[in-house]
């Protein structure tokens, strides 16, 4: 019998794919993390999410008479990836997907600590490389490696459906946040690059609802992050020295809860401009750091 506190049933989206919605909305998740059911009889969970026992309950009755293989992650943020050892316990299933999160420097960003974004106790069965395929009963999900919101990002392809499980890479409802050290614009946007490259029918996010022309909203994305970079270069011929000044500018009537993600965002434009040989800085390029236009 379902508990009071158990989350509805899982709804099926596609025939051979089941969302779960876990009760963890916020300003960063939105209604929550979708974690997805592939397969039939033999199947696989992607992102099962944080480590809620309702969001738990609820995948498990989902999967009631099945056997699940596997539970796949596509990055450590704590709202992907902790539920995971759990299902493993239940079921015996086989944990696989990205490498564990690498820490590091955060002194080098001069931001908090980001390691405890994490789930540090993520310890995949299998770390799939990219290009690698798992197959589950008569179907298979590929591998692909995406960083750029994490430096162990991956999404996985589902050929049989057109779909690509796109985690937080490619989201329909806001744009990815990109936190330095572990987050890189540079990256990332090779990632979207590549994605463009692909022949996906539909992008199932981990937030929100679904990408359906994904060539044209992968250009609308890489429009818009380079729009956002020529404002961050506009506020600097400005006159704008600091992060602070720019995203106050740049971000003016956004939810300022979102300004701390702006900044990292801002950061992590700023790095690859100064990369580029576009901007300067002061030292390091961190949060605090004082920021210009490189003479041309």
């Amino acid at each position: 019998m379902r508990t009071e506190t158990s989350r509805a049933a899982a709804e099926r989206i596609a025939p051979l794919t089941r969302r779960a919605l876990a009760p963890n909305p916020g300003p960063f998740t939105y209604t929550g993390t979708c974690s997805y059911i592939v397969g039939s009889g033999d199947v696989a969970i992607i992102d099962p999410g944080p480590d809620d026992p309702r969001h738990i309950e609820a995948l498990l009755a989902t999967i009631s008479g099945e056997r699940l293989r596997y539970v796949l992650v596509t990055h450590t943020h704590r709202d992907h990836s902790p539920a995971a050892r759990v299902l493993k316990e239940a079921t015996g299933a086989t944990i696989a997907g990205c490498a564990p999160y690498a820490p590091c420097d955060s002194s080098s960003v001069g931001g908090p600590n980001l390691d405890a974004a994490h789930d540090l106790a993520y310890a995949p069965d299998i770390v799939l490389d990219d290009g690698a395929e798992l197959a589950i009963g008569d179907i298979s999900l590929l591998a692909v490696a995406t960083p750029g919101h994490t430096a162990n990002h991956l999404c996985f392809a589902l050929a049989k459906e057109g779909a690509l499980f796109t985690g937080d890479h490619v989201m329909a409802w806001a744009t990815t946040v990109i936190a330095p050290p572990d987050g890189s614009m540079r990256d990332y946007l090779t990632s979207v690059e590549r994605l463009l490259k692909r022949d996906d029918l539909i992008y199932w996010p981990a937030h929100g609802g679904p990408v359906r022309d994904p060539p044209r909203f992968l250009r609308a994305l890489i429009h818009h992050r380079r729009a956002r970079e020529a404002a961050i270069l506009r506020r600097l011929e400005a006159g704008d020295e600091t992060i602070a000044e720019i995203v106050a500018h740049i971000y003016e009537g956004v939810d300022k809860r979102l300004h701390p993600a702006a900044a990292m965002t801002a950061l992590a434009h700023l790095e690859d401009l100064i990369a580029r040989g576009l901007v300067d800085c002061a030292g390091q390029p961190v949060l605090e750091a004082r920021y210009w236009r490189r003479s041309v």
